[in-house]
């Protein structure tokens, strides 16, 4: 699975900075002012970061994989 380094770079983004950011800040929101389902929102986001985390080694493994064995086409 090959995807072009932009959309690589955004996606790594998403899952560095994003995704983190947002569940802390909702989590911390949500004990503040009781924003309704803190704990639900916050899991979904960090089960979606995993599965996006192992999506981009899987995608960073077959590019080195490429490389090594002299792929022209990457």
């Amino acid at each position: 699975m090959l995807i072009s380094n932009k959309t690589y770079n955004v996606l790594r983004w998403i899952a560095q900075y994003l995704l983190p950011a947002s569940g802390t800040l909702y989590f911390a929101l949500s004990g503040i002012w009781g924003l309704p389902y803190g704990e639900e929102i916050v899991g979904t986001l960090v089960a979606i970061n995993a599965f996006l985390g192992v999506m981009l080694g899987i995608s960073t493994n077959e590019y080195k994989r490429q490389l090594r064995a002299g792929n022209k086409d990457i």
